[in-house]
């Protein structure tokens, strides 16, 4: 299977995702969350920094659900994300 490279959306998106998450994580020890969710420590940490952009959809779900955050509002926000990108690139643009 070839994996295509990221585009600079993925990225972006990445990025929003492993904030959130980060957020979300709060004063919690990377170790406890990581551990809860059943991924590595290097794992979560390389996702809040969106060195992994494109995480999977388990990995996700597991971590939303010892972080407590609905899927629906992580891609909510993440989307939410994209859509003030393409305005700011509008205005740019004219």
């Amino acid at each position: 299977m070839v994996r295509l490279p990221l585009t600079a959306r993925d990225r972006e998106r990445g990025q929003r995702l492993g904030s959130l998450l980060r957020q979300a994580r709060g004063d919690r020890p990377v170790l406890d969350v990581a551990l809860a969710a059943g991924v590595s420590p290097e794992t979560l940490r390389k996702i809040e920094t969106g060195r992994i952009a494109t995480p999977s959809f388990p990995v996700v779900a597991a971590l939303a659900a010892v972080l407590g955050v609905s899927l629906d509002h992580l891609w909510g926000e993440v989307a939410a994300g994209e859509v003030g990108s393409e305005r700011a690139g509008e205005r740019l643009s004219r």
